[in-house]
């Protein structure tokens, strides 16, 4: 029986050109190893799981080809890894400052990958601080932290930043998709949005549920099976309800909200996803916003399908609303209550204009 080996570690890029979503940092490096303006510290920052590891990884076996060499030799013996989450004490960086001062045997550099550099301690950091501003012309120190604002001014002053973007959800569904295709996973277009939006800008965390959701539906991954096994409220909850809202059928809101609730949602996460709905029926109203709608196209045209029956007044009232809920949620002492006023508020608003409207149309006469 093979190994299993998840597809954040299989699939991790191995060129500058298989990075997804960080475009301007990749051809940045690529040019400045090309020209040989490499600065000697570089400080990679961003998110979770966008490439950080991955870039310094690509970059410090791509400084020591010459062309000569095989395509997969990694010079792997020129480059050291330090976890500064388990290595932040004043002794871990002086040996690692003695290694320093040993020039490679091989290739032209060593290169010292500092992970979750903020962690080091202020002692540390010190002790780091003159090598770091001039060090042998044969090392290169990247470092790689989810924390900036941790790291001490002198310390940023001597490195050249790189700040790493969270990946869309296009992006993020269309590697995915390539993933699947790889793996022999039939996947519908609208369970890979779903997976994508889930992971939040974070690659490596997309990969890790699709993982998950294909162990758990096999190798047809469905929107279904997606929402069932990350336990994701399905849209077309959303649209129920606000085709509900605008037709004012409280009582069955009030059922459907109930059925929401023994599925195991709470009402806090409900009432947030309904505003992030109206919000995203309000830029389906215009051609101009629509690109602003990330989802997949069969759920664009249910959107720009329920976006006509509803005015923009409306939807900016129910979003206020939704809004208001969600403020008040925490401190509320009956929660559930204070979701169905909100719904029966929502359902009020197209209500009390219609009657508004009937008695512009017949006035009643005071004698």
């Amino acid at each position: 029986m093979e190994h299993f080996i998840v597809s954040a570690r299989k699939y991790r890029p191995t060129h500058f050109k298989d990075v997804v979503g960080q475009e301007a940092i990749t051809n940045t490096l690529e040019s400045a190893i090309e020209k040989n303006h490499l600065a000697q510290a570089l400080l990679f920052t961003g998110p979770r799981g966008v490439g950080k590891t991955t870039c310094a990884r690509i970059l410090a076996k791509k400084i020591n080809q010459d062309g000569s060499e095989n395509e997969n030799e990694d010079f792997a013996f020129n480059i050291f890894e330090l976890d500064a989450a388990s290595n932040n004490t004043v002794d871990d960086i002086r040996n690692l400052i003695d290694q320093v001062r040993i020039p490679p045997q091989v290739g032209n550099y060593k290169v010292y990958i500092i992970d979750e550099v903020h962690m080091l301690s202020s002692a540390a950091f010190n002790a780091f601080l003159k090598t770091l501003e001039e060090p042998p012309n044969h090392a290169i120190f990247i470092l790689a932290t989810t924390e900036k604002h941790k790291i001490i001014p002198t310390i940023l002053s001597r490195c050249q930043i790189f700040d790493f973007r969270r990946i869309n959800v296009k992006d993020t569904k269309n590697h995915l998709a390539n993933v699947a295709k790889s793996e022999g996973v039939e996947a519908a277009d609208d369970a890979l949005h779903i997976i994508a939006q889930k992971a939040d800008g974070a690659l490596r965390d997309a990969l890790s549920i699709f993982d998950r959701v294909v162990s758990f539906s096999g190798k047809k991954l469905t929107r279904e099976a997606v929402t069932e096994n990350l336990n994701v409220l399905d849209y077309s909850y959303y649209f129920e309800i606000t085709d509900l809202l605008i037709e004012n059928k409280i009582p069955d809101l009030l059922i459907l909200f109930n059925t929401i609730l023994s599925r195991g949602f709470d009402g806090h996460h409900f009432i947030m996803g309904l505003a992030s709905h109206f919000r995203d029926l309000l830029v389906s109203k215009t051609p101009e916003t629509i690109q602003l709608l990330e989802v997949g196209e069969q759920v664009k045209n249910m959107y720009l399908e329920q976006s006509r029956k509803t005015s923009p007044t409306f939807l900016v009232t129910c979003i206020d609303q939704a809004n208001n809920c969600d403020l008040k949620y925490k401190t509320s002492r009956n929660q559930r209550l204070l979701v169905e006023l909100c719904l029966m508020q929502m359902a009020s608003i197209t209500f009390n204009s219609e009657i508004t409207k009937k008695k512009k149309i017949n006035p009643t006469t005071i004698e």
